[in-house]
This record gives C-alpha cells, structure tokens and sequence, in this order.
C-alpha cells in the first residue's frame, strides 16, 4: 500500500535524490517551509521507510581500476530453499553491489564491481564452486556509463510532473 504524500514531500524526496547532503536550511527554503517543519517532515519520512539512506557517488576511476559487469543468472531448480541459498550466497559478497530477482528467462540480474576480468572470473569460479544452484549465466561487461545512478522520476510515478 503507498503511503499518501502531499507535494511539499514529494519535493523533498526529489531534491534529496539530487542532494543528499543539502543543509537543512536550504533545503526548507527550497520547498518554501520553515526549517522545523521541514525536518519533522523529513524525520517522518525517514520514520516511513522512504529515505533509506544517505551516501555518496564516488568517482571509483579517479581512484582504483575496475571494472562493471552485468550478469544474467538462471538456477537449476525454483524451490523456494535454492532461491534463498542463492541470495545468501550473493549477499556475502562485496563485489557484487546489486542483485534483483527478475522475471523472464533469468531468475536474477546481478550488477558487479571488481579489479579486473580476471578478479571477476575468480568470483565466478568461488561461486560455482559453493555450489549455490547456479545453472547458467551470460556476461555482460560494461564498457561506458551512459547514464547511471539517476534519481528516481517522483514525479512521473506519482503522476505529479509540476513538482
């Protein structure tokens, strides 16, 4: 069931997604509230479950060497324990930052960071080695950023497009 939100929370959520970091000031001055309404509203909004977090976009090619790979996985069986060894399996390991069950062909679409090709083909191997119901898989290596990490359409979604 979505929880009811007016458009002043629907503009807060849209400028956090933008800016995490915004002080508390500017961003009440940005959806025209003083600054304790504001934040009773933000702390009722992180209170809902509807902020999970705050972090920060790191430019990693600035930093280290690596490299981003999409993989598409299918499970031998679809008993309800093989879908949860699989995802505890996945969850163990840091190198692979996202993991959505999907519908379709595939039972999961993982999204992985590593070192190197050769890094990623370990994990691969340590994966089938635990031996976690892995059928098959198809890779799939990122060579640009086209577009990512783009905040969510709030208002698209909620059929607000002036907000």
């Amino acid at each position: 069931m979505p929880i009811a939100l007016d458009d002043r929370d629907v503009r807060i959520l849209q400028i956090l997604c933008q800016e995490g970091r915004i002080s508390k000031s500017e961003l009440a001055r940005r959806v025209n509230l003083s600054a304790t309404p504001c934040w009773e509203r933000l702390k009722r909004l992180e209170a809902q479950g509807l902020i999970r977090g705050y972090r920060a976009e790191i430019a990693l090619a600035r930093i280290a060497p690596h490299v981003t790979i999409f993989v598409v996985a299918e499970l031998e069986s679809h008993r309800t324990d093989d879908f949860r060894i699989f995802e505890q399996a996945i969850a163990r390991r840091d190198e692979i930052i996202a993991c959505w069950a999907i519908g379709g062909g595939f039972d999961y679409l993982l999204q992985i960071v590593t070192t190197d090709i050769n890094a990623y083909q370990r994990l691969v191997d340590a994966l089938l080695g635990e031996r976690i119901g892995l059928k098959r898989y198809f890779t799939y290596i990122v060579t640009k950023d086209v577009k990512a990490d783009a905040a969510p359409p709030l208002g698209h979604l909620l059929g607000r497009q002036d907000t």
